[in-house]
């Protein structure tokens, strides 16, 4: 293996990528487009939830607890109706998600110290956002139960601590406010990083061949694994500079913080590319033009996503589809990504994860040469 002969491809390459019109947009301007978009879309922070007030009561009891919804920024009280069909219909029409319904006699339960039921009325379309709101809503009652509980022994006498009930001290590391945005934008991260290798790599390879060139590679006297390293040294260097670029907007512009060492931020991802770029070289293999090699990387890119653990928790999956996660190198690079930048951790918390993408990464990127050399032979 010679050195010049990969360096003069490497030329070839980035010469090939800079005359390129679509492909130099294709190397910046979507993984930007997508931190982006998913950035500002993706969020699973509910905030102004529209709230319908069923008021049977109509007492200062019942007011006061309403008036707690009301101050909460997270629920927006844009209804007040006077019988349960008028719920029934807002909900179905979409006009409000979450609707608070208090029974006549809550006040005089109150009054007698027994339990008042509070109904709270969920539209269940949303799963993941109704247990969202379900939790807010079950928050503020279990202040308001708290309050009436000091207010009822501090009558009785039981003052400096006595007697009252357990106060919960609830703390959130690495997130304290718990904005999603921090947590699912260096996951984004991880999928541009992924995308952008993986497309590059399947696409520089069958570009060679639909255009004709490949015969003309094969009788140079490049080795094929000259030729391999001269096609994916490229674009790994161009995803590090995407990594860069993304990174940096994360930071100055979502603000997301950045605890972590850049240098361990800089191994997980060499170690997570040698894994892209040999599935980007195994669709190389499958694929006779460029439009299929589109097609098999959105299919490989989508389950990808799916099963790492980023949008869907992995302890929730099926034990089969738990154990199909573990040869997902994303999986292991989203926990690398997010440690590094909320946790601050090191190697010598991230190392099974690096350790993981290392044997993965060879495994791919072994079966794809094997593969590829194949079909040279």
């Amino acid at each position: 293996m010679r050195l010049r002969r990969i360096y003069y491809l490497l030329v070839k390459e980035f010469i090939q990528a800079v005359r390129d019109p679509r492909l130099r947009i294709f190397l910046f301007l979507p993984p930007l487009i997508q931190l982006m978009m998913y950035g500002y879309a993706i969020n699973f922070d509910i905030q102004h939830i529209r709230t319908a007030v069923f008021d049977e009561a109509r007492t200062p009891q019942s007011r006061a607890l309403i008036n707690l919804f009301a101050s909460n920024p997270y629920f927006d009280l844009d209804y007040f109706v006077d019988h349960h069909g008028r719920v029934r219909d807002l909900i179905d029409r979409g006009k409000v998600t979450f609707a608070l319904r208090l029974s006549y006699d809550f006040a005089k339960k109150l009054k007698m110290g027994k339990p008042a039921p509070v109904q709270l009325i969920i539209d269940g379309t949303d799963s993941n956002a109704a247990l969202i709101v379900g939790r807010y809503a079950s928050t503020i009652l279990n202040d308001y139960s708290l309050e009436l509980l000091q207010e009822r022994l501090g009558r009785q006498g039981l003052t400096g601590g006595r007697g009252t009930p357990v106060i919960v001290e609830e703390q959130t590391w690495f997130n304290a406010n718990r904005i999603s945005r921090y947590s699912f934008v260096p996951g984004v991260i991880a999928m541009v990083v992924m995308l952008v290798s993986i497309m590059l790599t399947a696409l520089s390879v069958v570009r060679e061949k639909e255009i004709g060139t490949m015969e003309q590679l094969l009788v140079t006297p490049l080795r094929p694994v000259e030729f391999i390293l001269g096609k994916t040294i490229p674009f790994v260097l161009i995803s590090l500079g995407d990594v860069v670029l993304v990174t940096l907007v994360a930071l100055f512009w979502f603000g997301v913080p950045f605890r972590g060492s850049p240098p361990v931020l800089l191994l997980g991802t060499l170690l997570f590319l040698i894994s892209s770029v040999g599935v980007g070289l195994l669709i190389s293999t499958l694929c006779s033009t460029q439009q299929q090699a589109m097609m098999v990387s959105t299919f490989f890119f989508t389950p990808a996503i799916m099963l790492s653990g980023l949008v869907f928790p992995i302890p929730n999956m099926p034990v089969v589809v738990q154990y199909i996660t573990l040869l997902n190198p994303l999986r292991y690079f989203i926990i690398v990504i997010q440690d590094i930048f909320l946790k601050g951790v090191g190697l010598a918390v991230l190392w099974p994860q690096l350790l993981a993408m290392a044997l993965l990464g060879t495994a791919l990127l072994t079966l794809s040469v094997l593969r590829f050399r194949r079909r040279l032979a």
